[in-house]
Order: C-alpha cells, then sequence, then structure tokens
C-alpha cells in the first residue's frame, strides 16, 4: 500500500510551497494555479476526492471537529481513502490489522 511517509516514496501535490523541501522523496507537482490540472502523475483529482469526503462527514456526521484531535479524523479519512479500491473483505481485514496493538483510553482522549 502507498505510504507517502516513507523514506523514497514519491509524493505527487500541487505546487503549494507548503510542500517544498521533503527530504528522501521525490516530489512532483502539477499547477492549477495556472491551470494545469495533471502533469504526468501527478493530478489534484485525488487529493479534491479527499477533501470532499472529509467536507462531507463534517457537515454530515460530526458538525464539530476539535482541534485536539483533528490529526485522528484526517487519519481516519485518509485510511478509508487509501482502501477505496479493495473489496469489502480485504478492507475489513486491512481494518483488523491495523488496529493490532492499538487502544485509545477514554482519559487520553478527554485529557486536556
Amino acid at each position: 500500500m502507498y505510504n507517502p511517509t516513507e523514506i523514497g516514496a514519491t509524493v505527487y501535490t500541487d505546487n503549494a510551497t507548503a510542500y517544498k523541501g521533503m527530504i528522501g522523496r521525490e516530489h512532483e507537482t502539477a499547477k492549477p494555479s495556472v491551470g494545469e490540472w495533471v502533469n504526468g502523475m501527478a493530478h489534484t483529482s485525488g487529493l479534491a476526492s479527499f477533501w470532499a469526503t472529509l467536507k462531507r462527514a463534517y457537515h454530515g456526521v460530526y458538525h464539530k471537529m476539535i482541534a485536539k484531535h483533528l490529526q485522528r479524523y484526517v487519519q481516519q479519512f485518509a485510511q478509508k481513502h487509501n482502501v477505496r479500491d479493495m473489496d469489502t473483505l480485504e478492507q475489513m481485514q486491512h481494518v483488523v490489522s491495523a488496529r493490532a496493538g492499538r487502544r485509545l483510553m477514554y482519559k487520553d482522549l478527554i485529557a486536556q
């Protein structure tokens, strides 16, 4: 499975300056600011799809996301996005295997 945090991974983004300086990763860009939506393997449609799904969940399910847990929400939807091409059984196996050894305690959830 694709993991953009791995050293040696190729990261495809738009041309925002926030992505500059990623050490140990190939970086290819599309430039939507000048009407370039696709440049080889780099395109912005996957990212637009991801954010649209997250925004629908915000408005339709959560209604409020606390900054403290924002990374958890993003990670949840990144996982869903990354397994979208798998069939249901493969998705379930992936979710169960990813949960092994992980646990979120209530006291950690509400801690300041």
